[in-house]
């Protein structure tokens, strides 16, 4: 390991929090990308349009940072241990949106690496993700020696399990590069089995389509939630972590250190009936900075209502 990569390590860890850092040589991922043309030909992607744009950029992040000698993985704990009510009454939100947008709070961070990383030598050039463009931050992951791709298609951390935020950093510094790591689920398919929509049909493969987070957060507000699906929500109203949950790696999980992370008492535990009829101006102001609002007033209404209708029965 050169100079280059303890300095950016320290900083990293040290002073921006991150806790997990690899780094990988940017070859083309071919077959990683056959893989996702395969699984947008078969609509598993569901109104997920952007996923068939710009192929050509996901096989090759020179494509995006011509300059590309070096491609930067980091990952930051978001693991909380709130315990969410299960009342009937009571909507469910994932543990990714408990706090503030990671987006935001990992955007911030990058910043400032992007700075320091420009501060180590003379012409640096750097290009950042933290969910967004076309990177495949997962499988980045997977080739630096991240973690491995888990059957419920997250990444698996074996020192803290799966409760990880991803990001990304395209840089022309030469940096020493490590390599993919074994994949530990074993025969193990608890992931699968506890699926309560049968999103994950088959080891490493989600249809979209059936995913409750995908239903409550991805697909368009003004789209309907079949019902033989919603049956099956167990409450969930934005997001959902029964794959993860029962993942026997999270055994290991620790509590994140990031403040902006930590839950907002105030965004959980929700009645459902009191957060149907809030007002979208209302709606807006508790959840300012909370990745709740991607979903919209008009989509957590939906989420709630598709729910509410088998509560009746």
């Amino acid at each position: 390991m050169n100079y280059l990569n303890n300095k950016i390590i320290e900083y990293s860890k040290n002073v921006l929090g991150f806790d997990f850092i690899e780094f990988a040589k940017p070859e083309l991922l071919i077959s990683e990308v056959n893989y996702l043309e395969n699984w947008l030909k078969h609509g598993l992607h569901g109104n997920m349009t952007w996923l068939e744009r710009n192929i050509e950029k996901r096989i090759d992040v020179k494509q995006i940072l011509p300059s590309t000698k070096t491609v930067i993985v980091l990952a930051k704990n978001y693991y909380n241990n709130f315990q969410q009510n299960d009342k009937p009454d009571v909507g469910k939100i994932s543990k990714y949106a408990w706090g503030r947008d990671y987006h935001k709070v990992l955007g911030n961070k990058l910043k400032l690496l992007d700075k320091f990383l420009k501060e180590l030598s003379e012409n640096v050039e750097n290009k950042w993700y933290v969910d967004t463009g076309p990177i495949m931050e997962k499988q980045w992951a997977v080739k630096a020696g991240l973690g491995w791709m888990g059957k419920h298609t997250n990444i698996i951390t074996r020192e803290i399990g799966s409760w990880i935020f991803l990001s990304v950093v395209l840089t022309n510094l030469q940096i020493d590069t490590g390599s993919p790591i074994e994949d530990f689920c074993g025969d193990c398919t608890k992931c699968i089995d506890a699926c309560p929509t049968d999103a994950l049909f088959e080891p490493y493969k989600l249809d979209s389509n059936k995913c409750i987070s995908y239903l409550t957060i991805e697909l368009k507000p003004n789209l309907e939630i079949n019902p033989d699906l919603s049956k099956n929500f167990k409450n969930w109203i934005f997001g959902c972590d029964i794959c993860q949950d029962v993942c026997p790696w999270n055994k290991f999980q620790k509590l994140s250190e990031e403040p902006d992370f930590k839950p907002r008492v105030n965004l959980l535990n929700f009645n459902l009936e009191e957060l149907l009829n809030m007002e979208e101006d209302e709606f807006n102001l508790k959840f300012e900075g909370s990745p709740i609002k991607r979903t919209k007033h008009s989509g957590i209404k939906r989420n709630i209502e598709s729910i509410k209708v088998h509560h009746k029965k």
